[in-house]
């Protein structure tokens, strides 16, 4: 599965100056973009571009192919469809990526097709279809009634057909990843055309939900059970009003999908750097949903890598249509050390089950007012959590004073700590340290800052979004929609059963 190709890491120009979406002098030059994330490679010299007419009375069609050097005709080779977002091509769904650089380290072969029609890809009727063509500001593709009507997906079609005329291609093993509106062609495709491929990847928008459910709410697909990976940027914002809206398309694209392939409502959560994973095992198929910390709508360049190592790489459509999850380049699992807790919830997130907490925890803040006539300055503000709760999270003996209004805690490594109502010190064996914010009583139990006793005493990253805690014990940064997708969980509504009134959650609110 993965060859030993070596790797070079071309420099390019930047042309921070240009602002335009796709400027059309970056093709065949080494000129790249930034732009919080959407960065773009020099021109690849192995990309070739062709055109032919492949469904007959459609017109021309163009694509991109990059094949790599270590190309064998003799052995079969996976394909992947990359599809561009709107008002992209597919040469700049080449360049905003990295599936170049897999291609030439594991010997798998990228297709880039280009829009049929206007540079967007053609959807199927929505509550939004009106509304995207105000939102995007150009004249996109009338939304198409009937699926064998699709021109983009019969162009598809035929583009795959004449690629296993063309290369030995692994049929067994054939992905399709899109960005943004290519990203809503690949689900697109997927719900209809989905028994073609092994698994399909989509980065930034999600699809209108009016798609995926009827008026009675059942689940519209005939393409049936698939390998979804789901990447849903923080700061997306594409068309939708605010993050709770956002968060609950994303929760009924994701549920859509754990229903079709039979998961269980209960991921693996890791998160490393700015990277929010959840990993679903389905009966029928797995599902990967994730999130970025602080990125805009679009695509992480390494993301081709990320979908590739960690999911399409094990994935294989049997003869009989079984999807099988065969081991990918990276694993996927949980963090080891993998703690959350959410403000007012009174249940917790430990070693990847659902725990209960002696009590919800709750925020209290650092205040200055001496000297301030009667005002205040808020100097820090914390998720207060119970000592006993934090004990049971690391492993510590907890043993509270008959009142509750004093608690000792024995660590794992022996440290003894004591805790008083009202005292902002902590006792560390015969030291005092000053903890970030005074411990507090409530209900009859102590309760402290749990950033300050996993960062201080443990050494443990602490990320905090949306009002929840997420402790880990490396670089961790909590996202905003997995945070909300934790806080479902912890409430014990992780999937809901009722779909009539979710259709009406589109993108404007209105």
């Amino acid at each position: 599965m993965h060859m030993e190709n070596e790797l070079y890491l071309r420099p390019g120009t930047p042309d921070d100056l240009n602002r335009d979406y796709l400027p059309k002098s970056i093709k065949d030059s080494d000129i790249v973009v930034n732009e919080n994330g959407n960065n773009s490679q020099p021109y690849p010299e192995r990309l070739r571009e062709f055109h032919m007419e492949l469904v007959p009375g459609q017109g021309e069609d163009s694509w991109y192919e990059y094949v790599p050097e270590s190309y064998d005709p003799a052995k079969k080779t996976p394909l992947v469809f990359s599809m561009h977002g709107g008002v992209m091509s597919g040469w700049g769904q080449c360049i905003y990526t990295s599936w170049s650089y897999v291609a030439d380290r594991d010997g798998i072969i990228i297709v880039y097709p280009d829009a049929h029609n206007k540079l967007f890809w053609e959807q199927m009727p929505s509550l939004e279809s009106e509304e995207n063509k105000e939102i995007a500001g150009f004249d996109v593709p009338a939304p198409v009634e009937r699926i064998e009507d699709h021109k983009d997906c019969n162009f598809v079609l035929a583009l795959l057909e004449h690629l296993k005329g063309k290369y030995n291609i692994d049929e067994e093993r054939i992905f399709m990843q899109g960005m943004s509106a290519g990203n809503m062609m690949t689900t697109l495709f997927a719900r209809y055309y989905g028994n073609l491929l092994a698994g399909a990847a989509g980065s930034a928008g999600p699809g209108s939900i009016s798609l995926l459910y009827d008026e009675d709410g059942n689940l519209v697909n005939r393409g049936g059970p698939l390998g979804i990976w789901q990447t849903r940027p923080e700061h997306n914002g594409f068309g939708m009003r605010d993050f709770p809206r956002e968060a609950d398309i994303d929760r009924y694209n994701r549920i859509y999908w754990l229903k079709v392939n039979e998961c269980g409502p209960k991921p693996e959560i890791s998160i490393i750097g700015e990277d929010n994973f959840a990993f679903y095992h389905g009966r029928k198929a797995p599902l990967v949903f994730m999130d970025v910390k602080n990125r805009d709508h679009g695509q992480k360049l390494d993301e081709a890598f990320l979908q590739w190592d960690y999911f399409l790489s094990g994935l294989r459509r049997l003869p009989d249509g079984t999807i099988t999850d065969e081991g990918s380049v990276t694993r996927r699992k949980g963090d080891a050390v993998s703690i959350a807790y959410a403000l007012g919830v009174s249940h917790g997130w430990m070693g990847q089950e659902i725990v209960p907490l002696t009590q919800a925890p709750v925020k209290w803040q650092k205040l200055k007012y001496h000297g301030l006539n009667g005002g205040e300055k808020v100097r820090g503000e914390y998720l207060m959590v119970s000592i006993k709760d934090l004990s049971a999270a690391v492993g510590a003996e907890y043993i509270p004073s008959e009142d509750t209004l004093h608690a000792d805690v024995i660590l794992p490594d022996g440290r003894r700590l004591q805790f008083a109502r009202g005292s902002i010190g902590c006792l560390i064996d015969r030291t005092m340290r000053q903890m970030s914010v005074e411990a507090i009583h409530r209900n009859g139990e102590l309760l402290i800052s749990a950033e300050w006793f996993m960062r201080y005493l443990f050494n443990y990253c602490v990320s905090e979004c949306h009002d929840m805690v997420y402790i880990t014990d490396h670089c961790a940064e909590l996202s905003y929609f997995l945070a909300d997708l934790l806080t479902d969980l912890l409430k014990g509504d992780p999937m809901p059963e009722d779909f009539k009134e979710a259709r009406k959650i589109n993108w404007l609110g209105k």
